[in-house]
């Protein structure tokens, strides 16, 4: 359940969304690995890393493979990694996304029909909030996923706590994505140009936004440097990587409210940018200045020093309606 007033608002926003911000945020639900619009490169960054960990785990021998999606909005990146995973040849793939807004919990469910029915996919969807305790046993989850503005949304002084959590449940990678402080600004629910004004007040974290419909929306908003993202993770996990992601190709994208059809980005210029972009993207100098921060980490074994792998096999012996049970944490409208 969402009590938080901050959580709640950012419930209210995405739940007022509408449909269209599942091809804003994600791209064609239909489409799941056709990876265009304006966060196309993002996307595709974000994905061939995603790619990557599968397929190392199907290598190292995993056939059972548990993956969480903490703010999973309308869980396209969920389906994304649970269709991937099948194709690779798992056996048995159980998933699990969350998120404040019920009404995007509501379009997950509807888009992952069809995966729930194939043998060996346990894929369930709840109404929970981050700042809660996770009902995943101890070193469980082979890849956690944070994406986008999910951390953005939470109030700093939460993210030691759920930096300890998701640290606790994890046994594998945990990858996220937030907003950085140099970006170029969002509105978060959907496309900038569908706002009539906004302002983001960094000393409150706080972005007020008026909808040229007429809804006026107040979100939390944090904007991240990237030590401050180091440093939340640093105690529970050993960082394998920490770049901007998306610091040219967003900005070299054609506007069609103001450049010629004319303008194209073509293959030679795409790979310049491609290039610049694996040039700076850590450098201190330019990477606050992203789009977003990704950060990857590996959860430091020693920081649990009481947890073996015996237990993580118990506990996903238990198979997934033991993981969630009647726990009162979780609203549960999940697909089974």
């Amino acid at each position: 359940m969402v009590h938080d007033s901050g959580a709640a608002k950012v419930a209210a926003a995405y739940n007022q969304a509408g449909g269209d911000y599942v091809t804003y945020a994600d791209g064609d639900p239909t489409h799941l690995f056709e990876f265009d619009g304006l966060h196309a490169y993002a996307d595709r960054r974000v994905w061939t890393l995603l790619d990557k960990k599968l397929t190392d785990l199907h290598a190292n021998g995993t056939r059972s493979i548990r993956i969480l999606d903490a703010g999973c909005g309308p869980g396209t990146w969920l389906r994304r990694l649970v269709t991937r995973a099948r194709a690779l040849g798992f056996i048995t793939i159980t998933a699990r996304g969350f998120d404040v807004a019920r009404a995007q919990i509501q379009r997950a469910r509807l888009l992952a029909k069809d995966l729930c029915g194939i043998p060996g996919i346990t894929l369930t969807f709840d109404v929970a909030d981050l700042t809660a305790e996770l009902p995943e046993a101890d070193a469980s989850v082979d890849l956690t996923l944070c994406l986008y503005s999910v951390l953005s949304h939470l109030p700093v002084a939460s993210l030691p706590k759920i930096s300890a959590e998701v640290a606790r449940v994890t046994s594998g990678h945990f990858i996220a994505t937030v907003r950085s402080v140099g970006s170029t600004p969002t509105i978060s629910v959907d496309s900038i140009e569908k706002a009539r004004h906004f302002k983001h007040d960094n000393s409150r974290d706080r972005c007020e936004i008026e909808l040229c419909d007429g809804r006026h929306i107040e979100l939390s908003f944090h904007l991240f440097t990237g030590s401050e993202l180091r440093n939340c993770f640093l105690d529970h996990f050993d960082i394998e990587d920490l770049r901007g992601l998306d610091l040219f190709h967003n900005r070299f994208a054609p506007d069609p409210r103001w450049n010629p059809a004319s303008l194209t980005v073509d293959k030679r210029f795409s790979n310049e940018l491609e290039r610049l972009e694996e040039t700076y993207a850590t450098s201190s100098g330019f990477m606050e200045r992203a789009s977003h921060l990704l950060l990857v980490a590996h959860r430091r074994q020693s920081v649990f020093p009481s947890l073996g792998r015996q237990k993580t096999d118990a506990a996903r012996d238990q198979g997934d309606a033991n993981d969630h049970g009647d726990d009162p944490r979780i609203d549960k409208i999940g697909v089974v």
